[in-house]
């Protein structure tokens, strides 16, 4: 069984993200996708436990997919959980730039057992980040275009607590 690792904050998890994750299943086995804490982000949306559940939610009839939580380096959790490569989803050069001098650390602390896997999102999202999507929902803007039905549920939930808000 051939597995990857798709890590992330996923705060929350975007419709460009879900896009890298379908790519990643068609082409492996499993995607475990690691919703990674990092202790410098102090403004987060949801907590990690938060976002476990939603990607869960979304992809509970998808059995290729398992999603969990960690604080550890995506190399050590790849290498935890016998995956091959680390997927990464790339928007733009910036993306690559940055991805290209991880790729190298990563190979050299996992002593060159993991791979780096760049996807590139569909174009539609290419532009896409979880910043910018709570940036616009913070503003009040419609943001159902770049996240799932049930994110957008559970943010509204989250700002407005239980009033029927759209």
């Amino acid at each position: 069984m051939t597995k990857v690792l798709y890590p992330g904050s996923f705060d929350p998890i975007t419709k460009g993200h879900m896009n890298v994750v379908d790519q990643a299943c068609s082409l492996f086995d499993e995607v475990i996708v690691a919703v990674l804490i990092n202790p410098n982000k102090k403004n987060t949306f949801f907590t990690p436990d938060e976002r476990v559940k939603l990607i869960e939610s979304i992809y509970k009839n998808n059995n290729k997919i398992k999603v969990i939580t960690s604080c550890n380096a995506s190399v050590d959790v790849a290498l935890e959980n016998n995956c091959v490569a680390i997927v990464r989803g790339l928007r733009g050069i910036t993306d690559f730039d940055y991805e290209i001098s991880m790729q190298q650390v990563n190979k050299e602390i996992s002593d060159y057992k993991v791979n780096t896997i760049c996807l590139f999102a569909d174009p539609n999202y290419q532009f896409l980040s979880s910043s910018m999507v709570k940036e616009v929902f913070n503003l009040g803007k419609d943001v159902t275009k770049y996240v799932d039905d049930i994110v957008f549920e559970k943010m509204k939930v989250k700002k407005y607590g239980n009033k029927n808000i759209r």
